[in-house]
């Protein structure tokens, strides 16, 4: 008899030790309920341990690393939570066998909780998925977070429709049926993840974007390494080690830099311009060609042509009437190719740019073969520093706004007995 039924055995038992009808069925309900309380709460300990137990020596056997991620993401000791949610469904009827609402209530709270314990189990193994794709050579190329994200979106969306139609006792067709009709708004209210979901699946589809990336967006004032891309946004740290993030669709609305190219080639291009002062261009004479003869790299080229004949460096020059700036670029051409922190495999040329009234823009166009951020900066700025110092030796100067200084030596020789 309390095999069959140990609820009418405890009410009975209580009505035997004198209490009423009504106190002996509150009392053996109360015990039962707490009975199963234990009892599902026990049952969690035990197949959590067993599961444990058991995928952990699965995992130490095994020479794969995959089975490590889902043991550390959980995915097998979170199913321990459905043996509680058993004991619950299957025990709830000998407890709550009086109460017909009662009854019905843990039923549909614990079907609740059984859904949500396999949503949480569902995610735990796309994380698990998700992390073991990181670790493969591709996952440089192809970021999914978008996708994983979205994909997480969808179930908890399903299980939120399967509460709802346990909750309000309606099929599923039905509440589908209901959130079609209210799809404008559901467009207006997930506008951004839509958008953001489009633009995710572009960048990677089109090998836009990856985390690591040195990305520059002006328009945003991004100009930093991307740190993460989801479904939403993108997270880049700035050189100045702020944070900002950018909506996902934006960097397919908009156009962005993407260094990623530089990186990879090794190189980095220099082109950057100073502005010659056009009234000191002049042609060579017999005393600037003799001071620009002791200088090595122009040494062999200014003997040749001061006899005249073909050309000597290939067709640089249209004839031999040389003017200082001609020199001058030949010699910055010559010190560039004999750099050794400018690459000689790629395109390296001193020109003249388009004057815009303030000078004439002379133009430094070749690549370093060191990228790195520090390094780039040094051999940029020791070059100038190199062209800045040799243009006097030419007999050039550079073209610069004038200072207070400049006006205040103006003054003096036009009026030496001024005061300053």
């Amino acid at each position: 008899m309390i095999l069959k039924d140990p609820s009418i055995w405890l009410k009975n038992l209580f009505i035997d030790s004198g209490l009423t009808y009504g106190q002996s069925a509150f009392l053996s309900t109360m015990v039962m309920v707490i009975i199963v309380a234990v009892l599902s709460w026990i049952s969690n300990l035990v197949v959590k341990a067993i599961i444990s137990r058991i995928v952990y020596r699965a995992v130490k056997k095994s020479k794969s690393t995959w089975d490590d991620v889902f043991y550390e993401k959980k995915v097998f000791t979170r199913l321990s939570h459905f043996a509680p949610a058993l004991v619950i469904y299957f025990m709830s009827g000998w407890a709550l066998k009086l109460s017909l609402f009662w009854l019905t209530l843990v039923h549909n709270l614990n079907y609740i909780y059984m859904l949500c314990i396999g949503m949480v189990v569902i995610i735990s193994f796309i994380n698990a998925w998700h992390k073991i794709y990181e670790t493969l050579p591709v996952s440089k190329h192809r970021n999914i977070k978008g996708y994983v994200q979205l994909v997480k979106i969808i179930v908890i969306l399903l299980t939120l429709l399967l509460v709802i139609s346990v909750v309000f006792r309606k099929d599923i067709s039905t509440i589908v049926t209901g959130i079609g009709a209210m799809a404008a708004v559901l467009i207006l209210v997930f506008r951004d993840t839509l958008l953001g979901f489009v633009g995710s699946i572009q960048l990677s589809a089109n090998d836009m974007l990856k985390p690591g990336d040195w990305i520059t967006m002006t328009s945003r004032g991004v100009d930093g390494v991307v740190t993460d891309i989801t479904l939403n946004t993108v997270k880049v740290q700035n050189f100045d080690k702020t944070i900002i993030t950018v909506p996902t669709y934006a960097l397919v609305s908009e156009s962005f830099q993407n260094w990623s190219g530089m990186e990879e080639s090794g190189v980095r291009q220099i082109k950057r311009e100073i502005f010659i002062d056009m009234r000191s261009v002049k042609f060579i004479d017999a005393d600037l060609r003799t001071r620009l003869s002791v200088i090595p790299l122009l040494k062999e080229f200014m003997n040749k042509t001061e006899s005249g004949g073909n050309d000597p460096v290939g067709n640089f020059f249209n004839h031999y009437r040389l003017s200082n700036l001609g020199v001058f670029r030949y010699y910055f051409e010559q010190y560039l190719r004999s750099h050794p922190m400018i690459s000689k495999e790629n395109t390296i040329m001193v020109r003249h740019r388009a004057s815009a009234g303030n000078g004439l823009p002379l133009q430094v166009f070749s690549y370093t073969a060191d990228n790195a951020f520090v390094p780039y900066e040094n051999i940029q700025s020791e070059i100038f520093e190199h062209l800045l110092a040799m243009l006097k030796e030419f007999d050039l100067r550079v073209y610069q706004q004038p200072t207070g200084q400049d006006l205040l030596e103006f003054k003096l020789n036009a009026n030496p007995t001024a005061v300053s």
